[in-house]
């Protein structure tokens, strides 16, 4: 499905960091948080193990606690619901956006005034079981930049402020991209990048946290440390923390990957734009819709949707036998097992998420692949539809 795209610089700079005794916690994550800072022009960059640890972190930060009721998408990968079940928060699923998939500002704004208000309007929203309908306070709103494009973070500010609530951008597949000439990660009060192999840059495991809060910085550096707060020495742990550090090698990687990051998002770019260009000519297809107020896109993947009628499950196979592989995407997070046994999710809660889900069908992409390939996936798509 996908290739990380590395270069002998990389692989000179994990190398070296294996000839010094510094394992954890030394110059590389230093660097790499250096160049994460410079590219956002955030206050704080804090590297973690994962996208899902820096989520978990931002949501300790909001201050979320259990019982707590935070608004989030139902379309995404599901850590960014998860890291609120760690917590014993309630997630209050708002539908999306058909277009981009990203979660739609207009519901969140009637949910976030059904909750304050907390009368029978409210119950509409909240999950048919589980600890969600008992009273609980509405703390924060978690975004999700869809695919690499932002949500419409102006407009879920507007809520966040009237309601007062923390705002954490889950930009996890969104590095590069652009909302408004602004940079994607730096659009709410905490905002989190992941690096996992198909990831934009990578280093093979890892996240960043950006933020500009000071304080919010510094208890999350604490909490990736097993709650070692300032002046805490090796055994003293002032939180209740995490091991979520990023370790030196995976740092290494990510330094280099970050000095290379404008070829590497141009050559993404490429490769969507000849996806795009065939694509939108083979009918049956709905190519990705890019917002106006995306001033950059950030291809994280290639997810088309295929026209009602056509059964997907048949067409992924198909493809399967020549050779091309594909993914659904996203399989809805209200629908995964667990939710359902939980809080009691039913297919047609959320129809819009549901639609896309049936639909969407992630194509191979990375930066690595050269016309020939794209023009190969896109004739053996148009063969089998």
């Amino acid at each position: 499905m996908s290739s990380p795209d590395l270069t002998d610089a990389e692989r000179e700079a994990v190398l070296g960091v294996l000839h010094t005794p510094v394992l954890s916690m030394g110059p590389r994550i230093a660097a790499f948080e250096e160049a994460m800072r410079a590219f956002t022009g955030a206050k704080h960059a804090i590297g973690v193990n994962s996208g899902t640890a820096g989520l978990h972190l931002c949501v300790r930060a909001a201050g979320v606690k259990p019982g707590d009721r935070v608004i989030t998408t139902p379309f995404s990968f599901v850590a960014s619901a998860n890291v609120l079940l760690f917590e014993q928060a309630v997630p209050i699923f708002v539908d999306v956006d058909p277009r981009t998939g990203n979660i739609d500002p207009q519901r969140v704004a009637e949910v976030a005034a059904a909750l304050a208000e907390n009368g029978s309007e409210s119950t509409r929203w909240l999950p048919r079981r589980g600890a969600g309908r008992r009273n609980g306070r509405l703390r924060a709103i978690l975004a999700v930049d869809v695919f690499g494009q932002p949500a419409d973070m102006d407009a879920l500010r507007k809520v966040a402020v009237q309601y007062n609530l923390a705002l954490i951008e889950d930009a996890c597949e969104a590095l590069g991209a652009q909302y408004k000439g602004r940079p994607a990660g730096m659009l709410g009060d905490y905002g989190v990048f992941a690096f996992y192999p198909n990831k934009q840059i990578t280093t093979g495991e890892g996240g960043m946290i950006v933020t500009d809060d000071d304080e919010a910085a510094g208890f999350m550096r604490a909490l990736r440390n097993q709650g070692r707060a300032p002046g805490d020495t090796w055994l003293q742990h002032t939180h209740l923390g995490y091991n979520y550090r990023l370790d030196e090698m995976s740092a290494a990687l990510g330094e280099v990957q970050m000095q290379r990051l404008e070829s590497l998002l141009k050559a993404r770019e490429q490769v969507a734009g000849w996806y795009t260009e065939r694509l939108c000519e083979i009918p049956g297809v709905e190519i990705p819709y890019i917002a106006e107020e995306t001033t950059r896109m950030s291809w994280f993947v290639y997810v088309i949707r295929l026209q009602k009628g056509i059964d997907r499950e048949r067409v992924a196979a198909r493809l399967t036998e020549k050779g091309i592989p594909v993914r659904p995407y996203f399989l809805p997070i209200h629908l995964q097992p667990y939710m359902v046994e939980r809080f009691g999710y039913r297919e047609g809660d959320f129809p819009i998420t549901e639609d896309l889900g049936a639909r969407g069908l992630a194509l191979p992409f990375s930066g690595k692949m050269d016309e020939g390939q794209v023009e190969q996936v896109c004739r053996a798509l148009q063969s089998v539809l």
